[in-house]
């Protein structure tokens, strides 16, 4: 009986003592790579941010000219037209003429009939724009970087919720398994109770009351232990779920996190939200309102191009001298009245950057409001997983002791029973606060925007 003694304090020393790791769990490391690599989600908007990142080089690419290719061809009938009376003009002067000179070298002519429509017509040029003078062009390039700026914080701010969903779920699931571990210690120890008291039973010195207690305690175990185990796939589920990969992958296990080591390396003083994404993005966007701003007070600059056309047209197709041209000219633009519309612009953009001004002051005194409070969940986590290890310690000794009386015949099955089930609810409430106080670091992590991404 002295060989089951020295199990229990082994199988609390394994709950307790935990290596010493490196500051980051490499396995758990590996897992939020994995996830940050194959999440859909990220990719959508990796795709979002891109798509953002052309709209830039679109905006740029306004300040260089444009050549287009424009080539019209037309013919028409009918239509309106214009009667030249040439022939009534010319043909009495001709009459004269042929008459004084006794000769037909100046022929009778027809009246002529010229539509305005072209017939058989063409226009082919080559044209280059350039703008000289528009300010809007400054102002939409800012506005497009600025917007790459909210994409890439959108897309920071997502990961670092899946970092944390990522921890979180590890961390669920190291736990179940532990629970596991813990029902089935107590399994064991309960089975130990059958063979004890069976044995007494046969000395003639147990009693049958006890080997049925005992039997209750195994099938309350072999209970728990599919509950458990029940967890186990469920919290295995969601964390495939959150890497994009199969449900029923493996999970690596790795207990290496050493939770004081953790707390250690965080001063708890430093860790403010200045650091959110979410703050970066309405400030962000109140520079993008401030151009919205400074664009449409600029409505009375005008607006300046200039054109040059290359080009040759007329009639049956012809190219030869006379059909080729150059057209070289420039356009202004200023606007006189739009019916105080502009005016009205420059109101509603005044509103638009004093609404994203009170925005960001909500947001930073949430923030900061959310940020006080993780710390002090860590901080209430920390000592509760003190004060479990304390407990558990306790309750490891009084239940030595207790077995020790009981196989003496000092103290009573049911004491041992009591022993056995405080010592099992110290495991369980060591486990899930040693958990617990690693899934608010993980928050905290989350709410002070310290993860670095690699």
């Amino acid at each position: 009986m002295k060989i089951y003694y020295r199990f229990v304090p082994i199988i609390c020393c394994i709950f307790l003592l935990i290596e010493p790791a490196k500051a980051q769990d490499e396995v758990l490391q590996n897992y939020v790579q994995h996830g940050l690599d194959s999440n859909l989600i990220i990719q959508q908007k990796n795709l979002s941010l891109q798509k953002a990142l052309n709209g830039l080089q679109v905006a740029k690419s306004l300040y260089l000219p444009s050549v287009n290719v424009d080539i019209t061809y037309t013919e028409a009938q009918g239509g309106r037209s214009i009667n030249l009376p040439v022939g009534d003009m010319l043909n009495p002067v001709y009459n004269t003429l042929n008459a004084l000179t006794q000769s037909s070298n100046f022929p009778a002519i027809e009246n002529q009939q010229i539509n305005f429509l072209p017939q058989n017509y063409y226009d082919a040029k080559i044209r280059t724009s350039m703008p000289l003078l528009n300010t809007d062009l400054g102002h939409n390039k800012n506005i497009k970087k600025n917007q790459i700026i909210l994409h890439e914080n959108e897309v920071e701010i997502y990961k670092r919720e899946l970092v944390k969903q990522i921890k979180e779920s590890y961390f669920n699931y190291n736990m179940a398994l532990q629970v596991v571990a813990i029902y089935k210690s107590s399994w064991e120890l309960a089975n130990e109770s059958l063979r004890v008291n069976q044995k007494l039973i046969d000395a003639g010195k147990g009693l049958p009351a006890y080997l049925i207690r005992a039997q209750t305690e195994i099938a309350q175990a072999e209970a728990q232990i599919v509950t458990a185990e029940q967890q186990v796939k469920n919290t295995k589920i969601y964390f495939n779920s959150l890497l994009n990969r199969n449900m029923n992958a493996e999970i690596l296990i790795s207990d290496s996190t050493q939770v004081t080591q953790e707390l250690e390396k965080i001063d708890l003083l430093s860790l403010t939200y200045q650091k959110r994404e979410e703050l970066k993005s309405l400030q962000t966007n109140i520079e993008i309102q401030e151009s919205l701003y400074k664009m449409n007070k600029q409505f009375l600059v005008p607006k300046l191009n200039a054109f040059l056309d290359l080009g040759s047209q007329a009639e049956g197709l012809k190219f030869n001298n006379d059909s080729r041209y150059f057209m070289i000219g420039a356009q202004l633009q200023m606007p006189i009245f739009n019916g105080n519309r502009n005016r009205l612009k420059i109101q509603e953009s005044k509103i638009d950057i004093a609404d994203a001004k009170n925005k960001l002051a909500q947001a930073e005194q949430q923030l900061n409001m959310v940020v006080e409070v993780a710390k002090n969940e860590v901080v209430a986590a920390n000592k509760n997983y003190q004060q479990a290890q304390v407990q558990l310690e306790s309750a490891g000794t009084y239940q030595r002791l207790i077995q020790k009386g009981f196989l003496a015949g000092v103290n009573t099955y049911i004491e041992t029973i009591d022993a056995r089930t405080q010592y099992t609810s110290a495991k369980l409430a060591l486990n899930i606060q040693k958990y617990k106080l690693l899934t608010s670091l993980a928050k905290l992590e989350r709410e002070s925007a310290t993860y670095l991404f690699p």
